[in-house]
């Protein structure tokens, strides 16, 4: 598995997965890596197996089944063997917050989730959220009021545990973006999402020292 690395090499780690259509070195991924570089976080990229092998045959490839990403997650995980905050883009961030809801990873010190994906498109019926109440580590979703995958007004009324952390960007849909006629800017809100994560993720790897 190869890794993107961006930021000092001895600053707190976060590794950042991709979401279920674009690989970990698409515009947004980019700019998040490079951006929490600059607030001195350790980033590292990566692919998964699936999303690796679309681009290698550059060819369309549905992402694997849940269980198995989890599984190459825990593997890069142990690969790297230090303290982190883990989490992703979308699709990535769940399959985090899956891994932090199973066996317990003493590497793992916190999970940040930029547009969860409570529901899958045009299903608000068929939540994904059964597994938040499991997880120990702290957390911290970003989303944006009007996301697709869970609205500010969908996600409120879903019970979720009270020790969630929570970044909700004004008119912002899936990827943080909001419309021209709202007045905010895409740049903006990355930039406030980016100050939240790096606060978040050196604040949860402080007391390991890293």
């Amino acid at each position: 598995m190869n890794i993107i690395y961006n930021g000092p090499s001895e600053g707190p780690l976060f590794v950042f997965a991709h979401g279920a259509g674009a690989p970990a070195n698409a515009d947004f991924m980019e700019i998040i890596a490079t951006g929490l570089a600059l607030r001195g976080i350790r980033v590292a990229r990566f692919n998964f197996a699936y999303m690796q092998q679309r681009v290698d045959a550059g060819t369309r490839r549905p992402p694997a089944r849940a269980e198995k990403l989890v599984v190459e997650f825990v593997q890069l995980i142990a690969k790297l063997n230090q303290p982190m905050v883990i989490g992703g883009k979308s699709m990535g961030g769940r399959i985090g917050s899956l891994l932090a809801a199973g066996p317990a990873n003493d590497k793992v010190k916190g999970v940040v989730c930029l547009g969860y994906p409570f529901h899958p498109a045009g299903k608000p019926e068929t939540l994904r959220t059964a597994h938040l109440p499991l997880i120990k580590q702290k957390m911290l979703i970003i989303q944006g009021e009007r996301d697709k995958l869970g609205s500010r007004e969908e996600v409120q009324s879903y019970g979720l545990p009270k020790e969630i952390q929570w970044l909700w960007l004004e008119d912002g849909d899936h990827d943080l973006k909001p419309r021209v006629k709202s007045g905010f800017t895409h740049s903006a809100h990355l930039q406030k999402a980016l100050d939240k994560m790096a606060l978040f993720i050196k604040n949860s790897l402080a007391a390991t020292g890293e």
